[in-house]
C-alpha cells in the first residue's frame, strides 16, 4: 500500500519571512488524514531568512533528526548548550519538556534550508541529548546511507526509537532498492530532483509511505536527493498504526 503526499498538499506557514512546509499535520481531519505515519509525527522543511529570526523547536517530548541542506543553523537551549550545524550535517536531539530551545539562521547571508524529522517517543522522562555528524554528499551518493539508527551502525547517529533515517544523493538513472523486514514501513521524501516509485513520479517536496511490502525501490530521473525513514510497528500500548491511504 502506498500513501501519497504531494508537495502542494503540505501545510505552509509563513512568519516574518520564515517559512515551514509540513508533510504531517497534528490537526488533520478525516478529509485530510495525514496526522502522522506510525512513529513519524513530523517531517518539516524550514526556510530561515538571514536576519537571525528565531524559530521555536517542537515542544513535545520526543526525538528529532535534523538535516541542514543549505546554510547553517545555530541552536541553544536553557541548559547553556549551544552549537552550529552546517550544510551536510545531520543532528539528533532528544526534546525534554523541561528544557527550552531556540534556533536561528547562522549563514553568512542568504537563507538556511533545514529538514526536521520528528519521531514519537515511546518513553517518558527522556534526558536531553544533542549530537551531530557530517555526512558528505560523496558518502551518500548512489547508496542508502544510514545517518541515524538505534544501534549507531556505520557511524550513524544513535537514536532511541525503532527507526532508521537514510539519506541518498542519486545520479540520473540510478536505481535503489530498500528491503523491508516484516511489519516495517517506510516513508520516502524527495528533497530535490525527481524520482519514480513504482509508476508514481515524485518531485521535490513530495512524499510517499509504503506499508505491507517486502521492499521499496525507486529510480532517479535526474540528479535527486531523498530522505527515507524506515519505521518499526507502533507499540501496542499506543494503539496507533501507520495512516492508511492509496496513491
Amino acid at each position: 500500500m502506498i500513501t501519497l503526499r504531494r508537495s502542494t498538499s503540505r501545510s505552509h506557514v509563513q512568519q516574518r519571512r520564515r517559512e515551514t512546509w509540513s508533510t504531517f499535520s497534528p490537526t488533520a481531519s478525516p478529509q485530510e488524514p495525514l496526522a502522522a505515519f506510525g512513529l513519524l509525527v513530523g517531517l518539516d522543511e524550514l526556510w530561515l531568512p538571514g536576519s537571525g529570526v528565531e524559530t521555536p523547536h517542537p515542544r513535545e517530548e520526543g526525538e528529532v533528526v535534523a538535516y541542514v541542506y543549505k546554510g547553517a543553523l545555530a541552536q541553544e537551549d536553557s541548559t547553556g548548550r549551544s552549537g552550529v550545524a552546517h550544510a551536510g550535517e545531520f543532528q539528533h536531539c532528544v526534546i525534554n519538556r523541561g528544557v527550552r530551545y531556540k534556533e536561528n539562521n547562522a549563514s553568512r547571508g542568504g537563507r538556511a534550508q533545514v529538514y526536521r524529522i520528528s519521531l514519537l517517543s515511546t518513553q517518558v522522562g527522556l534526558d536531553s541529548v544533542r549530537e551531530q555528524r557530517l555526512f558528505p554528499a560523496a558518502q551518500r551518493r548512489n547508496v542508502l546511507c544510514v545517518v541515524a539508527s538505534p544501534d549507531g551502525r556505520r557511524g550513524s547517529l544513535r537514536i532511541l526509537q525503532d527507526a532508521f533515517v537514510i539519506s541518498s544523493v542519486l545520479d540520473p538513472g540510478h536505481h535503489l532498492v530498500h528491503e523491508l523486514a516484516p511489519g516495517r514501513s517506510v516513508w520516502l521524501h524527495v528533497v530535490d530532483g525527481e524520482a519514480v516509485l513504482q509508476d508514481i513520479v515524485l518531485t521535490a517536496g513530495d512524499g510517499a509511505g509504503v506499508t505491507g511490502e517486502p521492499s521499496v525501490s525507486f529510480t532517479a530521473r535526474e540528479s535527486t536527493e531523498i530522505l527515507l525513514v524506515d519505521l518499526g510497528p507502533m507499540p501496542s500500548s499506543f494503539g496507533r498504526a501507520p495512516t492508511e491511504g492509496r496513491a
